[in-house]
């Protein structure tokens, strides 16, 4: 198992983890805010500030269906296009967060937020669980050569040794270091879930560092328990306040919170004192749960989300039986609640000109037997 993760000349490793502090989408495009919850993570410790650049178009299909929330039930999609800005939105925001002395992560969701987020230059990139399997997108960043982490909730060992090969293959056949990060794709995530010591296993089987994508709401317990089985990353979710309007602000951490998670990810008694003081504190048999059987398999929690979180081919348009389905006919998006999931991203590449056996609603998945 290599433990050390290499970014922009710098080295994290369980001794010295890199804290991701995720506010995703949770600026709502205020360049005000953004900056104060950047200034507000670097001061709570974070080595690393990360966002989403969003664009609609390349998460999901307007018909996927509504989202409630305080304002009231919206179109998921109508609120992911809300949540649209600019590229220079992002570049002024990475001017600022290198000016801070921390490090700019952004995730992309498809090759147009992709290509934007290289041209920023950026030292490292992101890839998120629901686009593990997203073929198109890991082929491009794999040219680029830069580190990069790959969240791995919601997905079988089998996807993610798919995935690791894809990026593997680099630019000019030399890839760039690699980072798997565990996660639960579930909003929050149970504690209970997170089966810790499948980091170690993780490690072993594909010989890269790992790190944790915490989607729990206490700020300490999956973060020191991860450093105890190996973990050199640590990404949370972060707010100013749970009560703001962000999409992911009711399960993210503010300030104080985070710097909690901080200060447990780096106590100086160490990884096998955490150990110890958890167990005394939280009881033997959270513990024992928390870290789990070291077997990767998919967490209960997120046992209904797969094939609907992650990437599949969809119908965008309503194509009718006997057409000829061409290029834009189609995409790779996410399938969400109430659509049918499709083809895996891998069969993009051969269902254009390809005749409709079947009637394929506007937003549906294309399945083997609709072609």
């Amino acid at each position: 198992m290599h433990s050390d993760f290499l970014v922009d000349g710098k080295c994290f490793s369980p001794q010295k983890p890199l804290i991701i502090a995720e506010l995703g989408t949770s600026h709502n495009g205020d360049m005000v805010k953004a900056k104060e919850m950047a200034a507000a993570a670097a001061e709570a410790g974070a080595d690393c500030v990360k966002l989403q650049m969003v664009f609609a178009d390349e998460i999901l299909h307007p018909n996927t269906g509504e989202v409630a929330l305080p304002g009231g039930r919206i179109r998921l999609y109508d609120r992911f296009k809300q949540l649209e800005t600019t590229p220079e939105f992002y570049a002024e925001l990475k001017e600022y967060i290198e000016s801070r002395g921390l490090l700019f992560l952004c995730t992309p969701f498809g090759l147009k937020s992709a290509r934007i987020l290289r041209e920023l230059g950026p030292k490292m990139v992101k890839i998120a669980s629901p686009e593990l399997n997203f073929t198109g997108l890991l082929k491009e960043i794999a040219g680029w050569g830069l580190p990069v982490l790959l969240s791995s909730g919601v997905s079988t060992l089998g996807d993610i040794e798919t995935a690791l090969g894809i990026l593997r293959q680099g630019s000019g056949g030399e890839a760039a270091p690699l980072c798997l990060l565990h996660c639960v794709t579930a909003y929050p995530a149970p504690e209970t879930d997170y089966n810790l010591r499948v980091l170690r296993s993780l490690g072993a089987v594909f010989g890269v560092p790992v790190g944790v994508s915490d989607h729990s709401l206490d700020p300490e317990l999956i973060p020191a328990l991860a450093i105890s089985q190996g973990a050199a990353v640590i990404e949370k979710h972060f707010c100013l306040s749970r009560d703001d309007p962000g999409l992911d602000d009711p399960i993210a951490l503010p300030p104080a919170l985070f710097a909690r998670l901080v200060k447990a990810a780096r106590q100086e008694a160490g990884a096998e004192q955490a150990l110890v003081v958890f167990t005394r504190e939280r009881g033997a048999a959270l513990v024992e749960t928390v870290l789990g059987n070291g077997v990767k398999e998919l967490a209960p929690s997120e046992q209904a989300n797969y094939r609907r979180t992650n990437r599949s081919i969809h119908a965008l348009r309503d194509i009718q039986q006997g057409e000829i389905i061409q290029p834009g006919d189609f995409a790779v998006l996410r399938t969400e609640k109430i659509l049918r999931p499709g083809l895996a991203p891998c069969w993009e590449p051969f269902l254009a000109g390809r005749t409709a056996r079947n009637c394929i609603p506007a937003g549906e998945g294309i399945r083997f037997e609709d072609v």
